[in-house]
């Protein structure tokens, strides 16, 4: 009899085949099957907002405000009148309190020839003669379009012409103001015809908006003065400088915070949706394609409400423009990287501080300006 003891089969464990984890994709992928197509586009369209919100943000806090700039106003008697100011302290106090010393001036036609062939430019050469006492700066407006309502400042006697006649009236009136300041110590620019191809603000007509003429404006002015650039608006925050005349620089403005009419029953405050990086791209388009540097020709540093300034409450004034949004607006504008910045809203500055005994918009403004002088 054999005494090996049996060997003992070791007992087969049976393997229990563990089911992979799905992926962190994978499991978004099998809950979005759950979803019929309209709810999935809304969750991918939601998704991408997401993503390019947090890229905008990301991109937008990466760029740094200019410490230092050199900022100008533009100053319209026009408007001072309007606010029921008085415009010589107005300006003065522009120049001696704030110690501005770069300024847009106004040339308005229906002021300076207010009956054909005869010319008047008192008020505008009062203007130029206390900015040269300071050794401050002048770019001056050229042309019918020019800032401030209602944009086409023509003189009643335009209408009474031919459209050939009109054309001629306007070349020869940038002529006459050109031929009056060229020799001026205070002047530094010309802006010729304000913001020229803007279609759709002020009362202006189609043929106001006249490629053609401009051009032979803009060599009208290079014939009588070579010596001083000639600037030119883009029209308004959006567009691109395709056509003739290629001024010696480009301007475009700046606005955040407006009362938006163009919506019918539908009224209310707008933040402009431009963000920095916008204004960049444009910036470097108009460097590469045109050769041409960028300037901020109006900051938007005054209300723009649902009436006009004058009529509106302090409360509604601050709805659009208050100490905190001006400050905003400062930084937003430094950021866009280009040193040359005209602010808007001189005259409102000065009006509340003298019509509501309220500094606070005065004195934000001086300190911004103080605290980034060049």
């Amino acid at each position: 009899m054999s005494t090996k003891k049996p060997i003992k089969k070791k007992s087969k464990t049976k393997k229990v085949n563990k089911k992979p984890e799905l992926s962190i994709f994978k499991k978004i992928t099998s809950k979005l099957n759950k979803f019929n197509k309209w709810q999935k586009s809304a969750i991918y369209i939601l998704f991408t907002a997401v993503i390019l919100l947090t890229i905008h943000f990301i991109v937008e806090a990466s760029w740094h405000p200019l410490p230092k700039v050199n900022y100008g106003v533009s100053f319209s008697k026009l408007y001072a009148d309007e606010l029921g100011v008085d415009w010589k302290a107005n300006f003065t106090a522009l120049l001696d309190d704030m110690e501005i010393r770069n300024f847009r001036l106004m040339s308005y036609w229906d002021v300076s020839e207010p009956v054909q062939g005869k010319y008047n430019f008192s008020d505008l050469t009062w203007q130029m003669d206390e900015a040269a006492k300071r050794g401050a700066k002048v770019s001056l407006g050229l042309g019918m379009r020019q800032p401030r309502w209602p944009e086409c400042h023509k003189p009643s006697w335009y209408s009474t012409l031919s459209k050939q006649e009109r054309e001629e009236a306007i070349i020869n009136f940038v002529k006459v103001t050109v031929t009056q300041f060229k020799d001026h110590p205070a002047l530094q620019s010309y802006q010729l015809e304000n913001e020229a191809v803007n279609n759709w603000f002020g009362e202006c007509t189609p043929e106001d908006i006249d490629q053609k003429r401009l051009q032979k404006e803009f060599e009208a002015v290079k014939s009588i003065d070579q010596k001083h650039p000639v600037y030119m608006s883009l029209s308004d925050q959006h567009g691109l400088p395709l056509n003739k005349p290629v001024p010696d620089k480009y301007g475009y403005s700046v606005y955040r915070i407006v009362w938006n009419d163009k919506t019918g029953p539908f009224r209310f405050y707008v933040t402009y949706p431009t963000p920095v990086w916008y204004h960049k791209i444009r910036g470097w388009w108009i460097k590469t394609f045109k050769d041409r540097n960028i300037f901020v020709h109006e900051l938007q540093i005054e209300p723009w409400g649902p009436a006009a300034t004058s009529d509106l409450t302090v409360e509604e004034q601050n709805k659009s423009m208050s100490p905190k949004q001006i400050n905003e607006n400062f930084q937003f504008a430094r950021k866009i990287g280009y040193p040359d910045i005209y602010t808007w809203g001189g005259e409102w500055w000065y009006w509340r501080m003298t019509k509501f005994n309220d500094p606070s918009i005065w004195n934000t403004v001086k300190t911004e300006f103080q605290n980034t002088r060049q």
